[in-house]
């Protein structure tokens, strides 16, 4: 079977898409399994080996350059790429308007959710069979319930594989470390400055180095500050790919609501999330490892609360 995966964005959806690819592959041995995704997360679709080959799209960027030719010479390109494959089926698991419309461009049939499990029901229209999904299910099971749906298959009663090899070399703290991830995309996320050095303070304790993770040069400056308050380091800017080879080799990992959270995860480190504008329920931290999330909408946890769950995670 050849199969493609449409899950674009973001970083931490795309990362609780992937157990469905260990999932397909038990199922349906010898599939070959490609993804669409937005370029600047095509890295985590490739850590996973049961990916043939990741299709990097920029739609981001290409839809405020639409008035563009350049623009529409790019999409046309990718569009026959994917038309060139001969897909037999197209699973759009991020069922959105944006990933209907894309998925119909490898024409071949297209598969999704059904309109009462969509967030954007115009987009079951553009699918060939759709599926009835429950909409309060976490969203790593809502994933592997479409597949299994889609596929022919019963839902896995498994705990999810994610399966995500981080790669070696690159750049590598020294000793042992842990990791803070204080930045998020919005502020909204955001928790206090001083809580983040007494999380760090206490990793020092216990003879890890905080290592505080930035990704824009907006973050790097709020790094630094708390890196230096607790005695941290501060990398240089990694790509997602260098990021997940220091996130699999730190002792614990404490992070905002962010995707490089939920990478940490999925690779099997002890991981805490603190949640300070979302609900953990739908896309709390999942992974093999130790984890745990905390917080919520409009419930920003205090600096005792997380010290508190730190220690269980560390007695467990």
């Amino acid at each position: 079977m050849r199969l493609l995966i449409v899950k674009t964005s973001s970083m931490g959806d795309v990362v609780h898409a992937t157990p469905v690819v260990a999932d397909i592959c038990r199922q349906h041995p010898g599939a070959e399994i490609d993804w669409l995704v937005e370029a600047p997360f095509a890295a985590i679709p490739q850590l996973h080996p049961g990916v043939r080959r990741v299709w990097p799209m920029a739609w981001r960027k290409w839809r405020g350059q639409l008035l563009q030719a350049a623009t529409w010479r790019t999409m046309r390109t990718l569009r026959d790429d994917l038309r060139d494959q001969r897909y037999e089926l197209v699973l759009d698991l991020q069922g959105l308007l944006k990933s209907a419309l894309w998925a119909r461009q490898a024409a071949a049939p297209v598969v999704g959710y059904d309109r009462d499990s969509l967030r954007e029901p115009l987009a079951a229209r553009f699918y060939q069979r759709t599926a009835a999904v429950p909409r309060h299910l976490h969203a790593v099971q809502r994933c592997r319930r479409l597949a299994a749906a889609h596929l022919g298959y019963a839902v896995p009663e498994s705990a999810p594989d994610f399966g995500l090899r981080a790669p070696s070399g690159g750049w590598a703290p020294r000793g042992a470390y842990a990791v803070l991830i204080p930045n998020a995309s919005r502020p909204e996320k955001s928790w206090p400055e001083r809580h983040w050095v007494a999380v760090g303070r206490r990793f020092v304790e216990l003879g890890w180095t905080p290592l505080v993770l930035w990704g824009r040069p907006e973050e790097q400056t709020l790094a630094e500050r708390i890196a230096a308050s607790c005695e941290g380091d501060v990398p240089p800017f990694l790509k997602v790919g260098e990021m997940a080879a220091v996130l699999a080799g730190a002792r614990h990992v404490v992070g905002l609501d962010t995707g490089f959270s939920h990478l940490a995860a999925a690779l099997g480190r002890p991981t805490l999330g603190i949640y300070c504008d979302h609900e953990p329920g739908l896309a709390g931290i999942t992974g093999p490892g130790r984890v745990a999330s905390i917080g919520g909408k409009g419930q920003v946890p205090s600096r005792g609360d997380v010290l508190a769950l730190l220690e269980s995670q560390l007695g467990s």
